[in-house]
């Protein structure tokens, strides 16, 4: 079935709006993350070979919250461009009002709807939990510390040096270890022969065997020598994200629960396809401008709405797990209210155009 000329057109104009505002959010979103991962690279939580999956992974988590956002700012851009150059007063002129924009706008969010909830039910809590497994494998390594044979490397955490001279190449085990730190003042100095990396309780620890510690103050000849059999050392802490469980947690295990936070969780994964739908219809009204009007203004006006959105559904979302709300409303009472008041206004600005008309 062929869709109508105005149907076609106005899905080409939104499917590029949405491209390009997408585009310009995920460059934002991924320099942060990007510049996150960096950070935890630097500091020996993250493995270096990791940045670009856990980057990308960071893109599929982010497209769920930044989806209804464009694709509201791509119907108020699109609509808005109309009014600007006069082609709705060529449509009212026909007989078309802005109720007729319904059918297309409709269709765009149904369309995205499908995808954020594939995303939010599937596709984001895969990305989280694969994130999750791979930083957790690759903290088994000491590459991950930024250890290599045969150089000094500085301590991430203590001022100081650590060497090894031989070491595996999955990099859990390693012979002739020399640590140098400085611990308040004191100076702390272990070797050992050979050693491996364990995890204990979220934490990397360093077995050593057969060595030696001494400790003592600089300037100083109160030192401390310490012969071992066994000693450990404790690295930096393990770079998990400290994520809610809950969004990690497959859909249909939280379906099955009663509990308060798992019922908030269901509504939140899919209040992201109720959003985009509700403001889609809201952002037609809101599009409203005179002819040759600047766009900033409905852009400011659009984001403020949906500041206000996003934090009352973030406030629910919290107030059903804390057992203020009932689960069986949910978030619906926040988005049937939103609803109301986009076909409110599309029915006054429906009114308000055709007594313009007959006038």
């Amino acid at each position: 079935m062929r869709l109508p000329v105005l149907d076609r057109y106005l899905l080409r104009e939104l499917t590029l709006s949405l491209g390009a505002i997408t585009l310009v959010l995920l460059l934002i979103t991924v320099g942060g993350a990007f510049t996150d991962t960096l950070n935890k690279i630097a500091r020996g939580k993250v493995a270096g070979s990791l940045l670009l999956t856990l980057v990308g992974l960071r893109v599929v988590e982010a497209l769920a919250l930044l989806l209804p956002l464009s694709a509201f700012l791509a119907v108020l851009s699109t609509v808005g461009r109309l009014y600007r150059d006069s082609e709705m007063a060529v449509l009212h002129a026909a007989g078309v009002g802005p109720l007729r924009l319904l059918r297309p706008i409709l269709g765009f969010a149904a369309a995205l709807a499908a995808v954020l909830l594939l995303l939010a039910f599937e596709l984001t809590p895969a990305a989280s939990r694969t994130a999750n497994r791979l930083i957790e494998e690759a903290n088994r390594s000491l590459l991950v510390a930024g250890l290599d044979s045969g150089r000094f490397v500085e301590l991430s955490e203590l001022p100081g040096v650590i060497y090894v001279a031989e070491l595996a190449r999955d990099g859990s085990e390693f012979r002739r270890l020399f640590v140098f730190a400085e611990r308040e003042g004191r100076f702390d100095l272990v070797t050992a022969k050979r050693g491996w990396l364990r995890i204990e309780d979220g934490s990397r620890v360093l077995t050593l065997e057969s060595g030696y510690r001494v400790e003592g103050d600089p300037g100083s000849l109160a030192f401390r020598t310490v012969r071992f059999a066994r000693n450990e050392v404790l690295l930096p802490e393990l770079a998990q994200e400290r994520r809610d469980p809950r969004a990690l947690a497959d859909w249909r295990e939280l379906l099955r629960s009663d509990l308060p936070l798992d019922r908030a969780e269901l509504h939140w994964r899919l209040s992201a396809a109720i959003a985009v739908l509700t403001l889609a219809v809201l952002a037609l009204p809101l599009a409203r401008a005179p002819p040759r009007q600047g766009r900033h203004g409905r852009f400011l006006l659009g984001v403020l709405v949906y500041l206000l959105y996003a934090n009352g559904l973030a406030i629910g979302r919290q107030l059903i797990g804390e057992g203020v709300l009932s689960p069986s409303w949910g978030l619906w009472p926040l988005h049937g209210a939103v609803a109301l008041l986009a076909w409110w206004l599309l029915r006054r600005g429906e009114r308000i155009g055709a007594r313009r008309l007959v006038g």
